[in-house]
């Protein structure tokens, strides 16, 4: 089992940062991708950026250029740097991970929620 906790979530003006964190434990050995999808009101779940162990990524369009996702392979941590955020990335975003990228939803974390202020 891989347990995931995320953290780094909160209120923030349109235009503001935040950087969200999630760390890794358990049996880690498995997983070579890990990400962040983020689930607002009445919508369906959505992944929002991917990547492996070996650094390759993968951004939803709606983040390209705003958000950056980067992991810490000895540290067992993924950030998800959020720049220029706007109203309609309010949602709580949850890290996940797995073998591939087809098993991208293996694991979940808890969840955190990010607020986004016009």
């Amino acid at each position: 089992q891989v347990q995931l906790v995320e953290s780094g979530g909160g209120l923030v003006q349109a235009g503001g940062s935040l950087r969200l964190s999630c760390a890794a434990s358990g049996s880690i050995f498995s997983i070579n991708v890990m990400g962040w999808y983020r689930q607002a009101p009445g919508k369906q779940r959505e992944l929002v950026a991917g990547i492996t162990s070996g650094s390759s990524t993968n951004y939803a369009d709606s983040v390209k250029g705003r958000f950056t996702i980067s992991r810490d392979n000895a540290k067992k941590l993924v950030y998800l740097q959020m720049n220029s955020l706007k109203p309609e990335d309010t949602a709580v975003y949850y890290c996940a991970a797995g073998s591939s990228w087809r098993r991208l939803n293996d694991y979940w974390g808890q969840g955190t929620q990010v607020t986004v202020s016009s």
